[in-house]
Formats: C-alpha cells, sequence, structure tokens
C-alpha cells in the first residue's frame, strides 16, 4: 500500500505545446508497469483549455469545480459542472477546458500504451474554443 499524502507532489504549469493559457496540472497517481492507468487533476483559469488530443484507451473526466468546455471532433462544445463525469472514446479526438469566464477543475483518467497516455495535436483556435 501505499499513501501519496497532499501537497506531496509538486504541481506542474501545463506547457504551452500541448495547453492554452495558465494551467496546473497536480499528479495524483502513476504507479509503476504492469499498471497503464495515470491520474490527474487538472486546473484551467478561464479561457485556458488543452490542445487536441486523443487517448489510446480512452480518458475519463470528472469535473471538481468551476464551469468548463469539452467538444469532439465533429462534435457540438458542452459544458460541464461540478459532478459530471465525461468519457471520451479510444483514440476520440477532443479538447476540454474552463469557459471565457470561469476556472474549472477536473480529475483525468486515462491510461498508458506504450509509455504514454495521450497523443498531442494542434492546438485549438479561438474561434474553434468560442464556438
Amino acid at each position: 500500500m501505499e499513501i501519496k499524502r497532499s501537497g506531496s507532489q509538486p504541481s506542474g504549469k501545463g506547457p504551452a505545446e500541448y495547453f492554452t493559457g495558465s494551467v496546473r496540472v497536480d499528479p495524483l497517481i502513476n504507479p509503476p508497469d504492469p499498471s497503464r492507468v495515470a491520474m490527474a487533476w487538472v486546473t484551467f483559469e478561464p479561457g485556458a483549455r488543452t490542445a487536441w488530443h486523443t487517448h489510446p484507451f480512452g480518458q475519463t473526466l470528472i469535473v471538481t469545480n468551476g464551469c468548463g468546455w469539452v467538444q469532439r471532433e465533429g462534435g457540438n462544445r458542452e459544458e460541464i459542472r461540478p459532478g459530471d463525469v465525461v468519457y471520451f472514446e479510444p483514440n476520440e479526438k477532443h479538447w476540454h477546458g474552463a469557459t471565457t469566464t470561469t476556472a474549472m477543475s477536473h480529475i483525468a483518467i486515462q491510461e498508458k500504451l506504450n509509455g504514454s497516455p495521450v497523443v498531442w495535436m494542434e492546438h485549438v483556435t479561438d474561434e474553434q474554443y468560442k464556438g
């Protein structure tokens, strides 16, 4: 058994290569092989969002605070709020982030393939983001 105490793992800044705006990533779990699961608590300031991306085994988001948006390629932008659970299918191209006026936090759960849980793509344009 291993207990990760709150505050024992440093927060990280979401890199500009993969995020637009101010994003904080707090790691939750990333156990060694053979486990494939990875979890993080991600906080987006107003206007912040991910780039387009996919996950080889899909991704689950559990919204914990604020108000945000999610969108899959070819779909409508959808509002998400605390308590909402979002599931993206494996390899479904999507993005997620805060609204223009409200921060949003979620727990992200995904599995790794060959050590990576995500395939990053191009940034979401302002036009795409604002719908």
